[in-house]
């Protein structure tokens, strides 16, 4: 850890836990800004926009600015610009949204040149669905915001972007591309934000393949805690070796 000058963080399941901050989460960050380490949060949440975010996480006592935070809709939104095209099909839910329209983007039911897929809960219906299976015979991009299998909120485990990506990819015969976690520029992008290099960088979450395993590809120290989805028998069997395993966030401080 000597060499560490900075850190990305997961935010779902490392600083809170459904609506409940992790006990010495707060605390562990403050310290981090007291000794002048680096950090930036990047998450695959795709339910809201930057501005949502950070207010629920000041809801929940934490003091963290927007342009801290790193969500696949703002990687998403480079892809569209580097491509000089601006009109895409999102299925989403939530306000995120608000995050495209910010950035100039258009939101459009037809003539779309992006289909863009994050985690819409209730909204993954089979006429939307099927409505961006057209969309893609048709010439359009497929952009997976994020590719999880599920995640935990306060009532359990619940399905995530993933499996609707990959029935699209499946039905079309097309291939997403991946702009959240662990997409190495969605690493970079909070990196470069930073101006550290992976080298210098630690990721810390609770997904043992898209954090840690996602980190250590780009050359990070991946980091496991034990909270949110954490499961030790997941662990075991995905293939990567953590460099470090922590209970919580709260007990980075020791190593500080």
């Amino acid at each position: 850890m000597s060499r560490i000058s900075a850190f990305l963080m997961d935010l779902d399941g490392v600083l809170y836990v459904g609506g409940s901050p992790v006990p010495g989460a707060r605390e562990c960050l403050e310290l981090m800004e007291e000794k002048g380490y680096r950090f930036r949060f990047i998450s695959n949440s795709t339910r809201r926009c930057r501005a949502s975010v950070a207010k629920r996480l000041s809801d929940m006592g934490y003091r963290i600015q927007p342009e801290r935070i790193f969500t696949p809709s703002v990687a998403a939104i480079e892809r569209i610009h580097r491509s000089g095209k601006r009109r895409c099909y999102l299925i989403s839910t939530g306000d995120v949204h608000r995050d495209f329209e910010d950035a100039g983007v258009v939101l459009a039911e037809d003539d779309v040149d992006f289909v863009v897929i994050g985690d819409a809960g209730s909204n993954f219906t089979y006429e939307r669905l099927n409505r961006a299976f057209n969309h893609v015979l048709e010439g359009a991009d497929i952009i997976a915001l994020e590719m999880d299998r599920y995640w935990r909120d306060s009532e359990g485990f619940v399905l995530s972007a993933g499996p609707f990506v990959s029935a699209l990819e499946y039905a079309t015969g097309k291939r997403a591309e991946l702009v959240g976690k662990p997409s190495p520029e969605f690493f970079s992008l909070a990196l470069n934000d930073m101006g550290v290099n992976p080298q210098d960088a630690a990721m810390i979450g609770d997904d043992i393949i898209t954090d840690v395993g996602g980190a250590q590809r780009v050359g990070m120290l991946g980091i496991l805690v034990r909270t949110g989805k954490y499961r030790p028998e997941h662990a075991e069997r995905s293939g990567v070796k953590p460099d470090c395993v922590l209970d919580s966030i709260a007990d980075l401080a020791r190593w500080l």
